[in-house]
């Protein structure tokens, strides 16, 4: 339905979290689906769904942030985008809307990264 435009091109540059010093991105959405983001307004809360298509997607235990003093642990109890099915999850708030893109932050995906869905952030009384 669209992809991520980043500052950030490498992996290797790309902060483990959103939190942890991401950049705001814009997420550019196809033509087809761009009357899906009637109504997003900033200040929103969203979840983005991606793809993180430049994952190991054979990696099934990771040692948690890099660190050689943690266990092996399965990639599912883990936030690694090396897994299995390397769909990304990431919590923003909208900066700006253009009739194309949504401006939003913070946003750990590189630049090209393909987004899967665009879902509102529920409150957990809603």
């Amino acid at each position: 339905m669209g992809h991520v435009a980043s500052e950030l091109t490498d992996l290797a540059d790309a902060p483990r979290q959103g939190g942890e010093g991401a950049p705001a991105a814009w997420i550019v959405l196809a033509p087809d689906v761009r009357p899906a983001a009637d109504g997003i307004r900033a200040g929103d809360r969203l979840l983005v769904l991606t793809w993180l298509h430049a994952a190991d997607r054979e990696t099934l235990r990771t040692r948690p942030r890099d660190d050689p003093a943690q266990p092996l642990t399965g990639v599912f109890r883990t936030r690694s985008p090396h897994r299995p099915n390397p769909i990304g999850l990431h919590p923003v708030t909208v900066l700006a809307v253009e009739p194309d893109r949504l401006r939003v932050a913070p946003l750990e995906a590189v630049d090209g990264t393909p987004v899967l869905d665009v879902k509102v952030a529920l409150s957990p009384t809603e």
